[in-house]
C-alpha cells in the first residue's frame, strides 16, 4: 500500500518487548524493588512507556491474581474465628497457671481489658 507524498510515514522507533518482560518490570516497581526512574534508566525505556504499561497491565495482574470480595470476607471471617479460638485457649492456660501458682500475673503484665476478660472467665469457672 502506497502513502500519498504529502503525508509522512509513521516510523516505529520503539523496541518490541514481550508481555512477560512488561509484567516483570511492573512487578519490580510495584513491589518497591526499584523506582520508576531507575527502571527507566536500567531498562532504557521511557517513563511514559512504563506508566502506560502500568496503566494497562496492572488491571490484568489484579484480575489474574485477585479474589472476589465475598471470598475475601469468608477467608477473613474464618481467620477471625481461628484467632478467637486461640485467644480463648491462651486465656484458659493463663487461668490454669494462675490457679496452680496462686499468683495473678495477668493483672500485672496484660492490658487492662484483657486482664478483666480473664478475671470474668475465672469467676465463671469457679461458679
Amino acid at each position: 500500500m502506497e502513502t500519498p507524498e504529502n503525508q509522512p510515514v509513521r516510523r516505529r522507533n520503539g523496541k518490541q518487548v514481550s508481555f512477560e518482560y512488561k509484567l516483570f518490570v511492573i512487578q519490580q516497581i510495584n513491589n518497591g524493588q526499584i523506582s520508576l526512574n531507575y527502571a527507566s534508566k536500567k531498562y532504557d525505556i521511557s517513563k511514559s512507556t512504563i506508566e502506560y504499561w502500568m496503566k494497562k497491565l496492572t488491571n490484568y495482574e489484579q484480575t489474574n491474581k485477585g479474589i472476589s470480595k465475598d471470598d475475601e470476607i469468608r477467608k477473613l471471617k474464618s481467620q477471625i474465628e481461628d484467632l478467637e479460638g486461640v485467644k480463648a485457649f491462651q486465656q484458659e492456660l493463663i487461668i490454669e497457671f494462675e490457679s496452680v501458682t496462686g499468683e495473678e500475673l495477668s493483672k500485672k503484665y496484660l492490658p487492662e481489658w484483657l486482664a478483666n476478660e480473664i478475671q470474668r472467665k475465672k469467676k465463671k469457672l469457679l461458679k
